[in-house]
Formats: structure tokens, sequence, C-alpha cells
């Protein structure tokens, strides 16, 4: 019996291919623009590859995963079910602990980068990611990530992170936002104003 394609299959064109390359030296960054993206200890640059579009609600501490500007900078302008970006932060440096409504998968590029989670008892556990380890959280799962590489201190490292859907929220925990406004960091008017 000879084998069946099933799927559809179409060609395409150079020009439209060309438009889902990234070079990562001609990528945008920013600093998230997140509520933690002005926090000590917090600053990172987020780097949007293939871009999901921003989540309809951005208001009440809801907001892109990636941000509000690095949602709007997508390299490879797509939705397709994923969002694929790079965070590039000095060691000592990631996001404060936060949620998700999708999958949010992190994969060491460069460095090691410790990705930490709130236990079924609320307490934090971390596991270390070495190059090209990953670690996957599920949708529900507080979490955070932070460059723990040892060596120079002026020297930042690049994790690679994967989010499911095509218009994810994130929200910090209300922990977090508590430390955010009490540091002057993001004012109560500007997060009720979201």
């Amino acid at each position: 019996m000879e084998y069946k394609e099933t799927l559809p299959r179409r060609g395409i064109s150079r020009k439209a291919m060309m438009k889902r390359v990234a070079r990562f030296k001609k990528l945008k960054g920013s600093d998230g623009g997140l509520p933690d993206s002005k926090m000590p200890g917090c600053e990172r640059i987020l780097y949007n590859v293939i871009g999901f579009q921003p989540p309809r609600v951005e208001k009440n501490g809801k907001q892109s995963p990636v941000g509000d500007i690095a949602a709007r900078l997508a390299a490879i302008k797509i939705s397709e079910g994923f969002n694929l970006g790079y965070c590039r932060a000095l060691p000592g440096k990631g996001p404060m602990l936060h949620n998700h409504d999708t999958n949010e998968t992190f994969i060491a590029m460069t460095g090691t980068w410790r990705a930490s989670w709130e236990n079924e008892r609320g307490r934090l556990e971390h596991v270390d990611l070495k190059p090209l380890d990953l670690i996957s959280f599920p949708p529900g799962a507080s979490r955070r990530f932070m460059n723990v590489t040892k060596g120079p201190k002026n020297k930042p490292s690049i994790l690679m992170f994967v989010i499911g859907g095509n218009a994810p929220s994130a929200e910090f925990t209300s922990e977090s936002m508590r430390r955010i406004e009490a540091a002057g960091a993001m004012p109560r008017l500007a997060r009720k104003a979201r």
C-alpha cells in the first residue's frame, strides 16, 4: 500500500519565508515594561522574537508575559499558538514571582539560571539550569527565574522562553505587587490605570 499524506501542503515563497527569519543582532529589546522592571535586582532585557498579540485586557495588574513594550516589538509577527523570546540579564537579576494563564518553558542558553516556583505548601523551591537544560511551568504555577552564573558580574547570560497561547496574560503575585508599590516602582494609581 502506498503512503498517502493527509495534512495539507502548500509552497511558500522565499519572500514570505524571509518575514519569518529573525537575526539576534537585529532584535529590538526592551526592559519589559513590566511592573517589576524598575525594581533593583529585576533589571533585564526581553527580546520578543516570535510574537503573540498583547492580551485583550491589560489592566488591574494583568499584562502580556513579555511586558507592554516588548509585546509590540515582535521580530516575527505571527499568532500561531506560542511565543518565543530571550531574556538577557546580569548575574543576580531576574523577575519577581509571577503567574501565567498558559504554559511557560525556560531553556538556559548561556550561563546558569535558577528557576523557582511555589510548591503546594506555598514554599519556594528551585532548580538550577545549565546551558540547554529546560523547565516547563504549567498554567497557574507561580514562578520566577534569575541569572545565578558565577564569574564576572558585568557579563550577561541569555535564557530562552516559550509561552503558549496567542494572547496570554500574566500577573505578578500580590506579594510581589506590594513590594513593587512599597518601593514606589509602580504607584498605586498607575496600577489601577493599567
